[in-house]
C-alpha cells in the first residue's frame, strides 16, 4: 500500500478503530469482569510500511508531589483544583480571597492561556480594578480590549467561551504564606463560569 494514500488512509484507519474498540470493550465491561487495573490497558504502535505492530502497557502518568492544607498530595496533569459548585463566575476578589483562605498559599500570577490576569507586580490600581470584576469580564476585556457596550460584551464572552462551555482553566502560581515564601507547585484551577 506504500505509496497509494486511498488504501493506506481505509486500512490504517481500521486498524486504529479495531484497537480502540479493543480497549473500549474493557472500558465497559460489566463490573465483575472490569479492568480497573493499569497494566490491563495497551498501547498500540503501527507502522504499515514495513509491516511493524506492537502492543505494550501504558506508563502512568507522571506525578507531582505538593504540600497542601498540611498534606502531601501527589497530583498528575489529570487532577485540577475546583472551586465550589455554588461560586459560578465570581469576582477576581472573590476567587483570590478563596484560594488563599482555603489552601493557606499566597497568589503571584493568575492566568488563562497566554493571558496574565492577576500578578504581584501589577499596577495596584488596576489589580484594584480588576478584583472588582466577574472573572469573564477580566478575561474578555485582557483579550478583546473590552468597551462599555453591554450587547457587545455579551457578543465577546459568547465568542471567547462559545454557549456550551461551562469552565475555565487557570493556572496558579502560588507560594507559601511563611517568611521563605517557597513556591508550591499546583495543578490548573478550575472555574465554572455558568
Amino acid at each position: 500500500i506504500a505509496g497509494r494514500i486511498i488504501p493506506a488512509i481505509a486500512t490504517t484507519t481500521a486498524l486504529v478503530t479495531g484497537l480502540i474498540s479493543l480497549e473500549l470493550y474493557k472500558l465497559l465491561s460489566p463490573p465483575q469482569q472490569h479492568c480497573n487495573k493499569l497494566e490491563h490497558y495497551k498501547n498500540g504502535f503501527v507502522n504499515l510500511a514495513i509491516p511493524f505492530m506492537t502492543l505494550s502497557e501504558p506508563m502512568p502518568p507522571v506525578s507531582t508531589k505538593s504540600v497542601l492544607q498540611g498534606k502531601e498530595w501527589n497530583w498528575t496533569a489529570w487532577d485540577s483544583l475546583d472551586l465550589p459548585r455554588h461560586m459560578i463566575n465570581p469576582t477576581m476578589g472573590e476567587l483570590i480571597d478563596y484560594f488563599e483562605s482555603t489552601y493557606d498559599l499566597e497568589i503571584n500570577m493568575l492566568s488563562y492561556g497566554v493571558s496574565i490576569l492577576f500578578s504581584f507586580f501589577a499596577n495596584p490600581a488596576k489589580v484594584a480594578t480588576r478584583k472588582q470584576m466577574k472573572l469573564t469580564d477580566v478575561i474578555t476585556s485582557i483579550n478583546n480590549h473590552n468597551n462599555n457596550n453591554n450587547s457587545k460584551k455579551k457578543q465577546q464572552v459568547q465568542q471567547l467561551f462559545g454557549n456550551q462551555q461551562l469552565y475555565v482553566a487557570l493556572e496558579v502560581i502560588a507560594t507559601t504564606k511563611t517568611e521563605d515564601e517557597e513556591e508550591v507547585e499546583l495543578p490548573y484551577l478550575k472555574v465554572r463560569i455558568r
